[in-house]
C-alpha cells in the first residue's frame, strides 16, 4: 500500500536559500498562490461583467459577495462592515485551498497545522487590536460577565480569559484534524482499490469496484467536508469579532 502520509510531505519546487534562511518554494507555497489565483479569477471576472442580465460568472460572484456579506451582517451587526474584506478574503482562501487539494497530485495546504495556526491567530489578533482600538481598556471587562457576583471574579475571570486564548488553537485544530483526516481515508480506500486490480488479475477487476465506488462517495464527502470547513472557520471568525464591536455589556 502507497504510504497514505507521503502526500503531506512538503517538496521545494524551486529551491532558494538566503543567508542560511531556506525560503524555497515548496508545493504547499505553490498551492498557496494557486488558491489566491483562483479566488481573483473567480470574484474578478464576475465582477468585470455588470450587465442587467447577468452571466453565470457574474451571478456566481454576486451570490457569494451577498453570502459573506449576509454573514457578517447576521453575526457582527451593521457595525461589522469594516471586517467584511478580511471574512470574504478568509473564506475563499480557506475554500480553494480545501477544494483544490482534491485534485490528484495536488497539495492541500489547510492539512499543515501550522497553516491553519496562523489563519486563526490572524482572526485573534484582528479581534484583540480592534477590541482595544474600539473600546480602550474597556475590552478587558469581556472577560467578567455583567452581574457576577465579586467573590466568584477569581473563578470566573481565569476561565473567561482561558476561553478567550483557546480559541485560536480550536479554530486551527479543527480546520486540519478534519483535512487531514478526510484524505488519509481517501487515499487509503484509494490504494485498496491498486492492491486489488494489482493482486487478484481479472478477479480484482471487479473486486477493485467496490472500493473504487466507496472512494467515489468519499470524495464527493471530502467535498461537502471541504465547503463546510470554510464556511464554519469564517463564521465563527465572525462570532469571535463580534468581541470587537459589541461587548455584550
Amino acid at each position: 500500500m502507497a504510504d497514505p502520509i507521503k502526500q503531506f510531505v512538503l517538496k521545494p519546487y524551486i529551491p532558494f536559500e538566503l543567508a542560511g534562511v531556506d525560503l524555497s518554494l515548496t508545493n504547499s507555497g505553490a498551492w498557496m498562490c494557486a488558491a489566491v489565483a483562483a479566488s481573483v479569477i473567480l470574484i474578478g471576472m464576475g465582477a468585470r461583467q455588470k450587465s442587467m442580465i447577468p452571466s453565470r460568472m457574474q451571478a456566481l460572484s454576486e451570490i457569494s459577495y451577498e453570502f459573506i456579506a449576509d454573514m457578517v451582517k447576521e453575526n457582527i451587526g451593521s457595525k461589522g462592515r469594516q471586517y467584511f474584506p478580511f471574512i470574504f478574503t478568509l473564506f475563499f482562501f480557506i475554500l480553494f485551498g480545501n477544494v483544490l487539494g482534491l485534485i490528484p497530485t495536488s497539495f492541500t495546504f489547510t492539512s499543515h497545522i501550522i497553516v491553519t495556526a496562523v489563519l486563526a491567530m490572524a482572526v485573534f489578533f484582528v479581534v484583540t487590536i480592534f477590541g482595544i482600538i474600539n473600546h480602550g481598556t474597556h475590552f478587558f471587562s469581556l472577560f467578567i460577565p455583567p452581574g457576577t457576583p465579586w467573590p466568584l471574579l477569581l473563578l470566573i475571570i481565569p476561565l473567561e480569559l482561558l476561553s478567550f486564548l483557546i480559541r485560536p488553537v480550536t479554530l486551527s485544530v479543527r480546520l486540519f484534524a478534519n483535512m487531514l483526516a478526510g484524505h488519509l481515508m481517501v487515499k487509503v480506500f484509494a490504494s485498496f482499490s491498486v492492491m486489488m486490480f494489482a493482486g487478484l488479475g481479472v478477479a480484482g477487476l471487479f473486486a477493485g469496484l467496490v472500493p473504487v465506488l466507496f472512494n467515489s462517495a468519499l470524495l464527493a464527502l471530502e467535498l461537502l467536508v471541504s465547503c463546510l470547513q470554510a464556511y464554519i472557520f469564517a463564521i465563527l471568525s465572525c462570532i469571535y469579532l463580534k468581541d470587537s464591536v459589541d461587548l455584550h455589556h
